[in-house]
Parts: C-alpha cells; structure tokens; sequence
C-alpha cells in the first residue's frame, strides 16, 4: 500500500484545476460537500520564474564600459552610445538593460525592480541538471535532499493548511522547488483539469488510468487530506469563469507559455483564495548557437521575460503591497562568445526583483572587471553572490520568515541590501 508521504514524495500529485465542465461528476458533488472559508486573509505572495537554461546575464544586463568584455564579443557585445541603432538602457553610468527589456527601464527608475548582479551557486558544476536540482533544493552541495526549498518556505510561514491553493506551480509537473512534506499543487492551465504522477513504475501505471480508477484503487488515508484539498480547490475554481478573463489596467500579456503563466496566477491571486508562493518558467536559455544581439533569439527571451512581468504587475495593481516577483536561473554563459555566434555554460548570472518592498534602482552585487585574471577558471563571470543570500533575504523579509537556517541548511544567510528595512 502507498502512503500519503510516500505517494506524494515519489508520486507527486499534481492537480490541473478548471470549471466544472472538465471535471469528474464524482469529485464535482464531492467538492459541493465541503463549507469553503474563501476569500482567505490577504497574506504576502511571492513569485517565482525560473529561467531554464541559463540565462546570460552578461547580455542581459551589460557592464559597457568593460572593454574586455567588447573584445571577448565582437558580434554579441552591445554599446549604450545613443548613437547605436539599439542601444542599450543606461542604468547607471556603468550597467546597461538589453533594449528588448524597455518596459523594465521605468520599474527600474521607479525604484521597484532590483538587478542582482554576479549571483550563482557556490557549486561549480556546468551541468543544467544538477545545478538546477541545487538551486531548487537550495543545498548546492547535497544532492539528495528530499525537499524544495519553496516547500520548506511554506512550513515555515506557520500557516499552513488553511487552503489548497497556498502554493502553486503553473507547470505541468510539480517543480523540484515543491517537493517535500507541505501541500503544493501543479496547475497547468486554470481551463483543464486531470492528474499526473511522476516516478516509480506503480505510480506511472496509475497515472494512465482514469481519476475514479486512481482514487477507487488507493487508500483513504492517501487521500485523507489531498482529496479533501483538491474538492476544495475544484469547487473554488467552478465559482469562477477563467475564460473570460480580463487583465486590470488595460495589461496585455505575451502570448506566451510564461505570459499565460502569470495571467493565471494574476487570476489566482484576485480569486483570494490564499495564494502565497507562486512558480512559474521561462524556457529557451541555452543560447550555444546564434544568440543574436539586439533582435535574435536572446533578445525575444528577455522581451518575453520582461513583458509578461511587466504585464502582471499592471495587472495586479491593487495588490502590489502584498506581491513580490523573483527570477532565478541556474547558471550563467561564457564571458567569451563561440564560434557558432553564440555563448556556452558559464558561472555567474543576474536576476530580476519587483516589488514595492524592494530596494530598487540599483544593480546589486559584484562585477569585477572582465580581464582574464579576475574569471573564474579564466572564462567566466565569477560568482560573487551566493543565491541563498538573495532567496533567503526575499523570502525572510517579504514572506515574514525568521528561521533561515530552516530555508537552507548548513548555511548563514548574509543579506545583501535588496530588501528595504521595514
């Protein structure tokens, strides 16, 4: 028999949520059993974009004045000179914005979005599996930790339970940063509904199978509390018409995966349902070929990036106060582009932080200047800023969590000034 801990652990439940037209009869009239207490306590809610791949940060936010860095990228390097045909978006004398991230250039000045230059994983390895793995575990020498540390954060907020829908991925599967022993669900589309597992052979099986088989067939005490969370979760959402959906402020999001992603949760967060912790990704940062400088396919990644965040924001307008929105990617690229036009997996990178609670207008961390001694391992943007430092001080200051040493593990946290003082 599987265990509830074991089941979601190794099986990993992940519900897709929608009306009630996609929805089993049987858990539709077992939903209507179940006394709701939403609109919940308007909490702090904080999200998550993981940029898969590896984005350059070099690229994304260029220190121009660097003339090694121009002379390690003839074709991708990019000058502020307002002479360019796209120049970049001076930020401060010394640090450009890519000019497809413009709709970032007045967050930035209005002093609600923080860069955070040089940050990485103290672990040195180049592979997208693991240092993805560490950064979502958040133990970046340990490789085996069962849990994320977005689920250790919601344990850790001491308030838990109150509603299915306090953390929640817009994925198709439950992220690595979700795993562990607190409720979290995968919503792959608020208009669909259905169940996944991931893992052993035995959960696969049952996964092919139909709703009812799955829950016919495991026990009630696997269920005792998921299903109780998933029938209040379905009746929530059939209160709700997702499909005519309409942004706050005249917000036009991307038609994009990750577009779509933070309209969801710009819904979610409006239904008051007790959103706390929010994941969403960006894909496509792998940029070994082509890279592209002003137009290619960087430039369409950060445009992406950078709208669909702009986007949200207009949209959640109202609850700004309350929303903080954090990007993260696993490493950065080659201080040096490649023959083939384009930049390979490096060390250090940069991140994005929007918030009303940020320390904005600023570009945080350590840039040394790009001569050959000062790379790591001669060929990379070193990495000056653990990421923990970055996470813990956001989550600690934003989610109001005190024991940071239960965020992360065998590490003290040294905030960095991102976050104002309150």
């Amino acid at each position: 028999m599987i265990t509830r801990r074991g089941f979601l652990k190794s099986g990993a439940l992940a519900m897709f949520m929608a009306g009630l037209g996609g929805v089993p009869n049987f858990l539709a009239q077992a939903a209507s059993s179940y006394k709701l207490s939403r609109p919940y306590k308007r909490n702090k809610i904080l999200v998550c974009i993981f940029q898969r791949g590896a984005m350059d940060g070099l690229m994304a936010v260029t220190p121009f004045t660097d003339h090694y860095l121009q002379k390690a990228r003839p074709s991708l390097f990019m000058t502020a000179a307002k002479s360019a045909a796209n120049p970049l978006l001076d930020l401060d004398g010394r640090f450009g914005l890519h000019p497809a991230m413009r709709s970032f250039e007045p967050l930035f000045q209005e002093k609600r979005l923080a860069i955070v230059h040089g940050m990485g994983s103290p672990n040195p390895t180049r592979s997208h599996f693991d240092a993805q793995d560490y950064m979502e575990a958040g133990t970046p020498f340990h490789k085996g930790t069962p849990s994320g540390w977005l689920n250790r954060a919601v344990g850790l907020m001491g308030h838990e339970a109150a509603t299915p829908f306090q953390a929640v991925s817009l994925t198709s599967s439950l992220p690595r940063s979700f795993y562990g022993d607190h409720a979290a669900v995968a919503i792959s589309n608020l208009q669909d509904f259905g169940v996944q597992l991931r893992g052993n052979q035995k959960a696969s099986t049952l996964a092919s199978r139909s709703f009812e088989d799955l829950y016919d067939q495991t026990s009630s005490s696997l269920l005792s509390r998921t299903g109780k969370e998933s029938f209040e979760a379905v009746k929530m959402l059939e209160q709700v018409d997702t499909k005519k959906y309409t942004p706050a402020n005249n917000a036009v999001y991307p038609s994009s995966p990750l577009g779509n992603s933070l309209k969801q949760i710009a819904q979610l967060i409006k239904m008051d349902v007790g959103l706390e912790i929010a994941f969403a990704e960006s894909n496509g940062w792998d940029t070994h070929f082509n890279q592209g400088a002003a137009q290619g396919t960087f430039a369409r990644n950060v445009q992406d990036l950078s709208q669909s965040m702009t986007a949200f924001w207009t949209d959640v307008e109202a609850y700004q106060d309350e929303v903080d929105v954090m990007t993260m990617t696993e490493f950065g690229r080659t201080v040096h582009q490649n023959g083939s036009n384009g930049t390979d997996h490096g060390r250090g990178s940069c991140m994005f932080i929007l918030g009303n609670d940020v320390n904005g207008g600023l570009v945080h961390g350590n840039v040394p200047v790009l001569a050959p001694e000062n790379l790591e391992d001669g060929r990379d943007l070193p990495v000056t800023t653990d990421f923990r430092n970055i996470f813990s001080e956001v989550a600690g200051k934003h989610l109001h969590i005190k024991d940071t040493q239960g965020l992360f593990p065998d590490w003290k946290d040294a905030p960095i000034g991102v976050m104002r003082h309150s």
